[in-house]
């Protein structure tokens, strides 16, 4: 950027401290990000935020950023969650190029560091039990107790150390801790674990460690080996950054890079926990990780949504210092504003109702142009089939209208989208329980098009499909998963977060008529349903199956709501 470029950036605190950086000539001007997952699950949309950050930031200021996974606890972490990790982060649209490092590729450092730190008396073995460590940290109040071994000598403590590499201990016997501060008012510095015993194979080192380190050491020192300038992590971390700090100045490795903490995204009707989303997953509440009721990425991209949506929702929200919870109404928008310039317009009845035009000639098919976007000039038409029968949406015909209802009703014309202007003059219905089964009209063969050439108003425009040239297809409808705005707030002793999913946040709709080029459509790939909302095809579309997925419909509330603002 050159210096003009260089503004204070209100809604991006942390641009403003990489300027200030630079022009201080910092880091020799460099600027070198980290996006660091841990692969134990898939990444949801927070940590989209995170990834558009670092990278974005990155290629603001002609930097670096690194994909570092955090792969330090092999229970938890399977090779499948770093493939989704990767195409998550590429889907995105960043790129790691030759940058991509595992936390596991400094065992051997990591191990020789602890090691300094023990000869240094900065850390020792201790023998306590785990629920032992935590009822002698103290309280926010009272300072903690130290450990009976915190004493041990140096020559003990790399004696226990290495038999504890070579497996001799049971899990849980021993943990290497930093020797801090057992007074300290931050808890985080009252002589952490850094180290603990865990027998499991890990799946790149395979069964050569039996101990592994702790995120808190292991994190500082990834970035220092790394060059990062600008360690960016979430809030929560804010009261680790001491231990963060202490760690690289006991161990000294020609780089100290900068932890910077933001509020991480929290997102109304949702939850942002891989605990709670592999609660969801394993307790059969969702289909899958990539569900596209999901916050995951994997299930936003099911879904529909777009990468350029996600980062410019990611834009607009900004980079704050304070968490607060981001209305879902404000993603949704963003997607719309994206859809509606790029999706193709298309034709689907979700619920359908046959409507017979009795004065067309039978077996007629006339092709009639719809235009394929009319916010992009250059998509150019289409040709639709127009015959004798047609589905139109149910909720479009009523026998006993409202003063204020526009479409089809007894008696009173309506025009069909880029077809004719069409009477209803009969209503066919089921003798026994009275349900319309048909409805029955005339068309003006001198109005297609839609337009009366006599000048006659003819308010009511509604959407329909050729019952000759249609395919039958499953729509399912996507609604908030959760009921409540926020879904944590209840999880105590009288219930959890699970008892506020929502139970229509999927609903299922058979047998909907869509127009048959939708047959050959991509899945993923989105399209706009006149008068419906946003859709794609689904992956469960099989060549006897053809299922579509609502993205978002067409109503925006948040419009709505920035509008009253």
């Amino acid at each position: 950027m050159t210096e003009k470029e260089r503004v204070v950036d209100s809604s991006n605190f942390i641009r403003n401290i990489i300027e200030e950086d630079i022009s201080s000539n910092k880091n020799d001007g460099k600027v070198v990000t980290r996006f660091p997952p841990e692969p134990n699950g898939y990444l949801h949309i927070g940590h989209a935020k995170s990834i558009c950050l670092n990278f974005g930031l990155a290629q603001r200021y002609n930097g670096k950023c690194h994909l570092r996974f955090d792969d330090t606890n092999p229970e938890t972490e399977k090779v499948e969650y770093i493939e989704a990790i990767k195409e998550d982060v590429k889907w995105l649209g960043f790129d790691w190029g030759d940058n991509l490092f595992y936390a596991s590729d400094y065992f051997d450092k990591l191990y020789e560091l602890a090691i300094d730190l023990i000869k240094q008396g900065k850390a020792y073995v201790c023998s306590l039990e785990a629920d032992q460590i935590r009822e002698t940290r103290g309280t926010l109040t009272e300072p903690g107790i130290e450990s009976p071994y915190r004493y041990r000598s140096v020559e003990e403590n790399l004696e226990l150390f290495e038999r504890m590499r070579q497996g001799e201990f049971p899990e849980g016997s021993h943990v290497l801790r930093a020797k801090i501060d057992m007074a300290s008012p931050n808890m985080n510095m009252r002589d952490p674990v850094i180290y603990r015993i865990k027998k499991v194979s890990h799946h790149r080192t395979g069964d050569k460690w039996c101990i592994y380190p702790m995120y808190d050491y292991t994190h500082c020192i990834s970035d220092a080996l790394e060059g990062i300038t600008h360690s960016i992590c979430t809030l929560e971390f804010e009261d680790h950054r001491p231990l963060y700090d202490w760690v690289l100045e006991q161990v000294d490795l020609g780089c100290h890079p900068q932890q910077i903490e933001f509020a991480r995204l929290n997102l109304s009707y949702t939850v942002m926990s891989k605990r709670k989303l592999l609660r969801l997953v394993e307790g059969g509440y969702v289909s899958g990780w990539d569900d596209p009721r999901m916050p995951t990425i994997a299930g936003i991209r099911r879904r529909g949504y777009t990468p350029e949506a996600i980062r410019d929702f990611c834009e607009r929200i900004g980079v704050a210092k304070n968490n607060s919870i981001v209305d879902i109404a404000l993603l949704e928008h963003c997607v719309r504003e994206d859809l509606n310039q790029k999706a193709p317009r298309v034709m689907g009845v979700l619920e359908p109702l046959k409507v017979v035009i009795e004065n067309y000639p039978e077996g007629q098919v006339e092709m009639v142009e719809a235009l394929n976007n009319p916010n992009d000039p250059d998509s150019g038409t289409r040709m639709v089939p127009f015959s004798r029968e047609i589905y139109i949406e149910r909720d479009d015909f009523m026998e006993d209208p409202p003063k204020k209802f526009h479409r089809m009703s007894p008696g009173k014309e309506v025009r069909l989208r880029y077809a004719y202007i069409v009477e209803c003059t009969k209503v066919v219905k089921d003798e026994q329980t009275g349900e319309i089964l048909e409805v029955h009209c005339t068309y003006d063969p001198e109005t297609r098009g839609g337009a009366a050439p006599d000048g006659r108003k003819v308010r009511g425009t509604i959407h329909w499909v050729s019952a000759a040239d249609c395919i039958d297809a499953e729509v399912r409808l996507y609604n908030n998963l959760f009921t409540k705005e926020n879904p944590d707030e209840v999880e105590d002793e009288e219930g959890t977060f699970l008892d506020n999913i929502n139970p229509e946040s999927l609903v299922v709709l058979k047998g909907c008529k869509l127009e048959k080029s939708l047959l050959e459509a991509e899945i993923g790939k989105a399209y706009q349903f006149e008068r419906q909302g946003y859709f794609c095809k689904d992956k469960d579309s099989t060549e006897e199956r053809t299922v579509f997925n609502r993205i978002v419909p067409l109503k925006d509330s948040w419009a709505k709501i920035a509008s009253n603002k």
